[in-house]
């Protein structure tokens, strides 16, 4: 397994010009996960102790952070972050913070889920950084208040132990802890600003919920679905196409780059759990110069299984939303769309329902991770 990269310390001073010109990153392996901390899916933050100098919001906008080296306020630099004021001690005497004081932000996740890998950047702050941050976990039914979650009776587990981070860096942290968790505490020790906040993971549903559903979309990433692999991601991610909402602009949906061959390409996803599919959707919606020519739709059962088309190559339009009811349910646990030659779509729906296995295999999972 390949050692997630760490940064701590100062960067430096900003000195004009592009501000992520000195930017430390890294390539996590865990971003190849759904982001369950995606405001899109539901995710907030719901609360904090401090957030003097820049919104606790902050931290869940899409996009990296901006920066802007003129934009200042009453309070101080406003900083695309959460950032609160610097901690004191006690007395002159002791004027430092002590080893436990810290500051705190509630995360409600956008859908509870397994997470395999959180990622605290800080960039622009380069010297106004927490000194180490640390993450924890739990998992409460409903739509719990910040002051029920910060009761004696939540049980909390660490996802992230206290550990030093860099400025201006995305600090990148693996978690192998097999649970499904709805919220975070999310900690920065002592004081300091942290820009944005992503939790990559895989979405564990409600068996009970996609019960009294019936009919849902079985592949949507709300319902536990998540895009595998795909033949190109130059311009977006391809799970994208399985977010909640129609898309509301281009960069909403997957969109490949321009093919100079005989090939095509595809997306593979992997099902809520074994369902039986009766009709699905295409949407194209604001791809309207380079949208798909045409698209295919094939499903598989198990690992072993072969692959059966449900739709075949279909002609579709720009920016519009095809529906397609079946001739006769499908039954797999697997996905994948096809199109030709390139191009993109937004959103791909596949609406069923689970199989009696695919019902036990997921309750039991639900069951497994503490449901």
């Amino acid at each position: 397994m390949t050692a997630i990269p760490s940064f701590t310390g100062d960067a430096n001073p900003y000195g004009g010009g592009d501000p992520y010109a000195d930017y430390r990153a890294a390539d996590f392996p865990f971003t190849r996960y759904a982001d369950l901390a995606d405001r899109r899916l539901g995710a907030g933050v719901i609360a904090a102790n401090d957030e003097f100098f820049a919104q606790r919001e902050n931290l869940l906008v899409p996009g990296p952070a901006e920066f802007d080296p003129e934009h200042f306020g009453h309070k101080g630099k406003i900083m695309d972050g959460w950032e609160t004021r610097r901690r004191r001690g006690a007395s002159a005497d002791h004027p430092w913070p002590t080893a436990e004081d810290h500051d705190w932000a509630l995360v409600r996740l956008g859908a509870p889920g397994v997470i395999r890998g959180i990622v605290v950047d800080t960039a622009h702050f380069r010297g106004n950084y927490p000194q180490a941050v640390s993450v924890e976990g739990t998992r409460v039914a409903g739509s719990p208040s910040p002051q029920e979650l910060l009761g004696d009776d939540v049980k909390w587990t660490t996802l992230v132990p206290r550990t030093p981070v860099g400025g201006h860096a995305a600090n990148g942290f693996a978690v192998d802890v097999e649970q499904c968790f709805t919220h975070l505490r999310v900690n920065q020790h002592p004081d300091g600003g942290i820009a944005r906040l992503r939790v990559h993971g895989e979405v564990i549903p409600d068996p009970a919920w996609l019960g009294a559903l019936g009919t849902f979309d079985v592949v949507a990433l709300e319902n536990g679905g998540r895009a595998e692999d795909a033949s190109d991601l130059f311009y977006s991610p391809a799970s994208n196409t399985i977010q909640p909402g129609r898309s509301h602009k281009m960069d909403d949906g997957w969109e490949t780059r321009r093919r100079r061959d005989r090939g095509h390409d595809w997306i593979r996803y992997r099902l809520t759990a074994q369902a039986q599919i009766r009709a699905l959707e295409i949407d194209t919606a604001y791809l309207k110069g380079n949208s798909a020519g045409w698209a295919s739709v094939s499903v598989k059962d198990g690992e072993n299984g072969a692959w059966q088309e449900i739709l075949p190559r279909t002609r579709l339009q720009p920016d519009t939303n095809h529906r397609f009811v079946l001739p006769a349910p499908a039954v797999g646990t697997q996905a994948r769309v096809d199109i030709f030659p390139d191009g993109g779509i937004s959103r791909l729906r596949l609406f069923g329902s689970l199989t009696r296995e695919g019902a036990n295999r997921l309750a039991a999972r639900h069951q497994e991770l503490g449901g």
